[in-house]
């Protein structure tokens, strides 16, 4: 079976690769190299940084510490899940029914 890669995996893989870089991270340090503008400029507050930090608590089960780091971390991943899903599901479905025609 040959795999075809599409431009819309890239953007699918992206997003789940942030998503586990967001899982792998641990949201209550700060010593470490942050590429966000407002942070390096001395800043406490990011929605950004806010939205990330509120991803990586959601991951650790944290549900409380994710709300309050931003509100809308708990829909953002579900909306990114669901992207990634969509964008993968429909090539996987239409290989799965040329290889059950072929037979």
């Amino acid at each position: 079976m040959k795999y075809i890669f599409h431009r819309k995996h890239v953007e699918a893989f992206i997003w789940i690769g942030g998503l586990l870089s967001l899982a792998i991270t641990d949201p209550s340090t700060s010593g470490h190299l942050s590429l966000c503008p407002l942070k390096n400029a001395g800043f406490d507050f990011c929605p950004g940084c806010g939205l990330g930090h509120s991803v990586s608590w959601l991951f650790r089960g944290n549900l409380t510490a994710s709300f309050q780091s931003h509100p809308l971390g708990i829909p953002a991943v579900i909306i990114l899940l669901a992207r990634s899903f969509n964008l993968l599901k429909n090539d996987v479905h239409f290989k799965r029914n040329i290889n059950a025609e072929s037979q």
